[in-house]
């Protein structure tokens, strides 16, 4: 599976669980961390943590895909899961609102909003 196409699915399945606002980057150009980063946001703590919680299980579950790291799940207010070519971001409204993070990366062309 190349960068896109899991990108393309790991949109899929936060959108499966209701996720807002969800986003993607190209940044492949732009850092060596990755190729895409994925910004999606959750209701409440409790929406971000099982967002973060339930692509895991399905990732490893379905596809083998197992994160080389994970972070900040179990506080629910932000979730970073690092699938090495692509890094998913996942906010609470506020926390996604104060750090603004699309515009870190953004450059007008390479921010796409995911529609299913």
């Amino acid at each position: 599976m190349n960068s896109k196409e899991k990108t393309d699915l790991i949109c899929k399945i936060l959108s499966d669980k209701k996720a807002n606002g969800i986003v993607y980057l190209d940044v492949e150009k732009k850092t060596s961390l990755c190729d895409y980063f994925i910004i999606a946001g959750g209701r409440s703590k409790t929406h971000v943590k099982t967002l973060a919680e339930n692509l895991e299980e399905k990732l490893k579950k379905e596809y083998g895909l197992l994160p080389q790291r994970v972070e900040g799940v179990q506080g629910g207010r932000w979730a970073v899961l690092d699938y090495a070519d692509v890094i998913v971001h996942l906010f609470g409204d506020e926390e996604r609102d104060f750090y603004c993070f699309e515009r870190l990366w953004e450059d007008g062309a390479n921010l796409i909003r995911y529609e299913d």
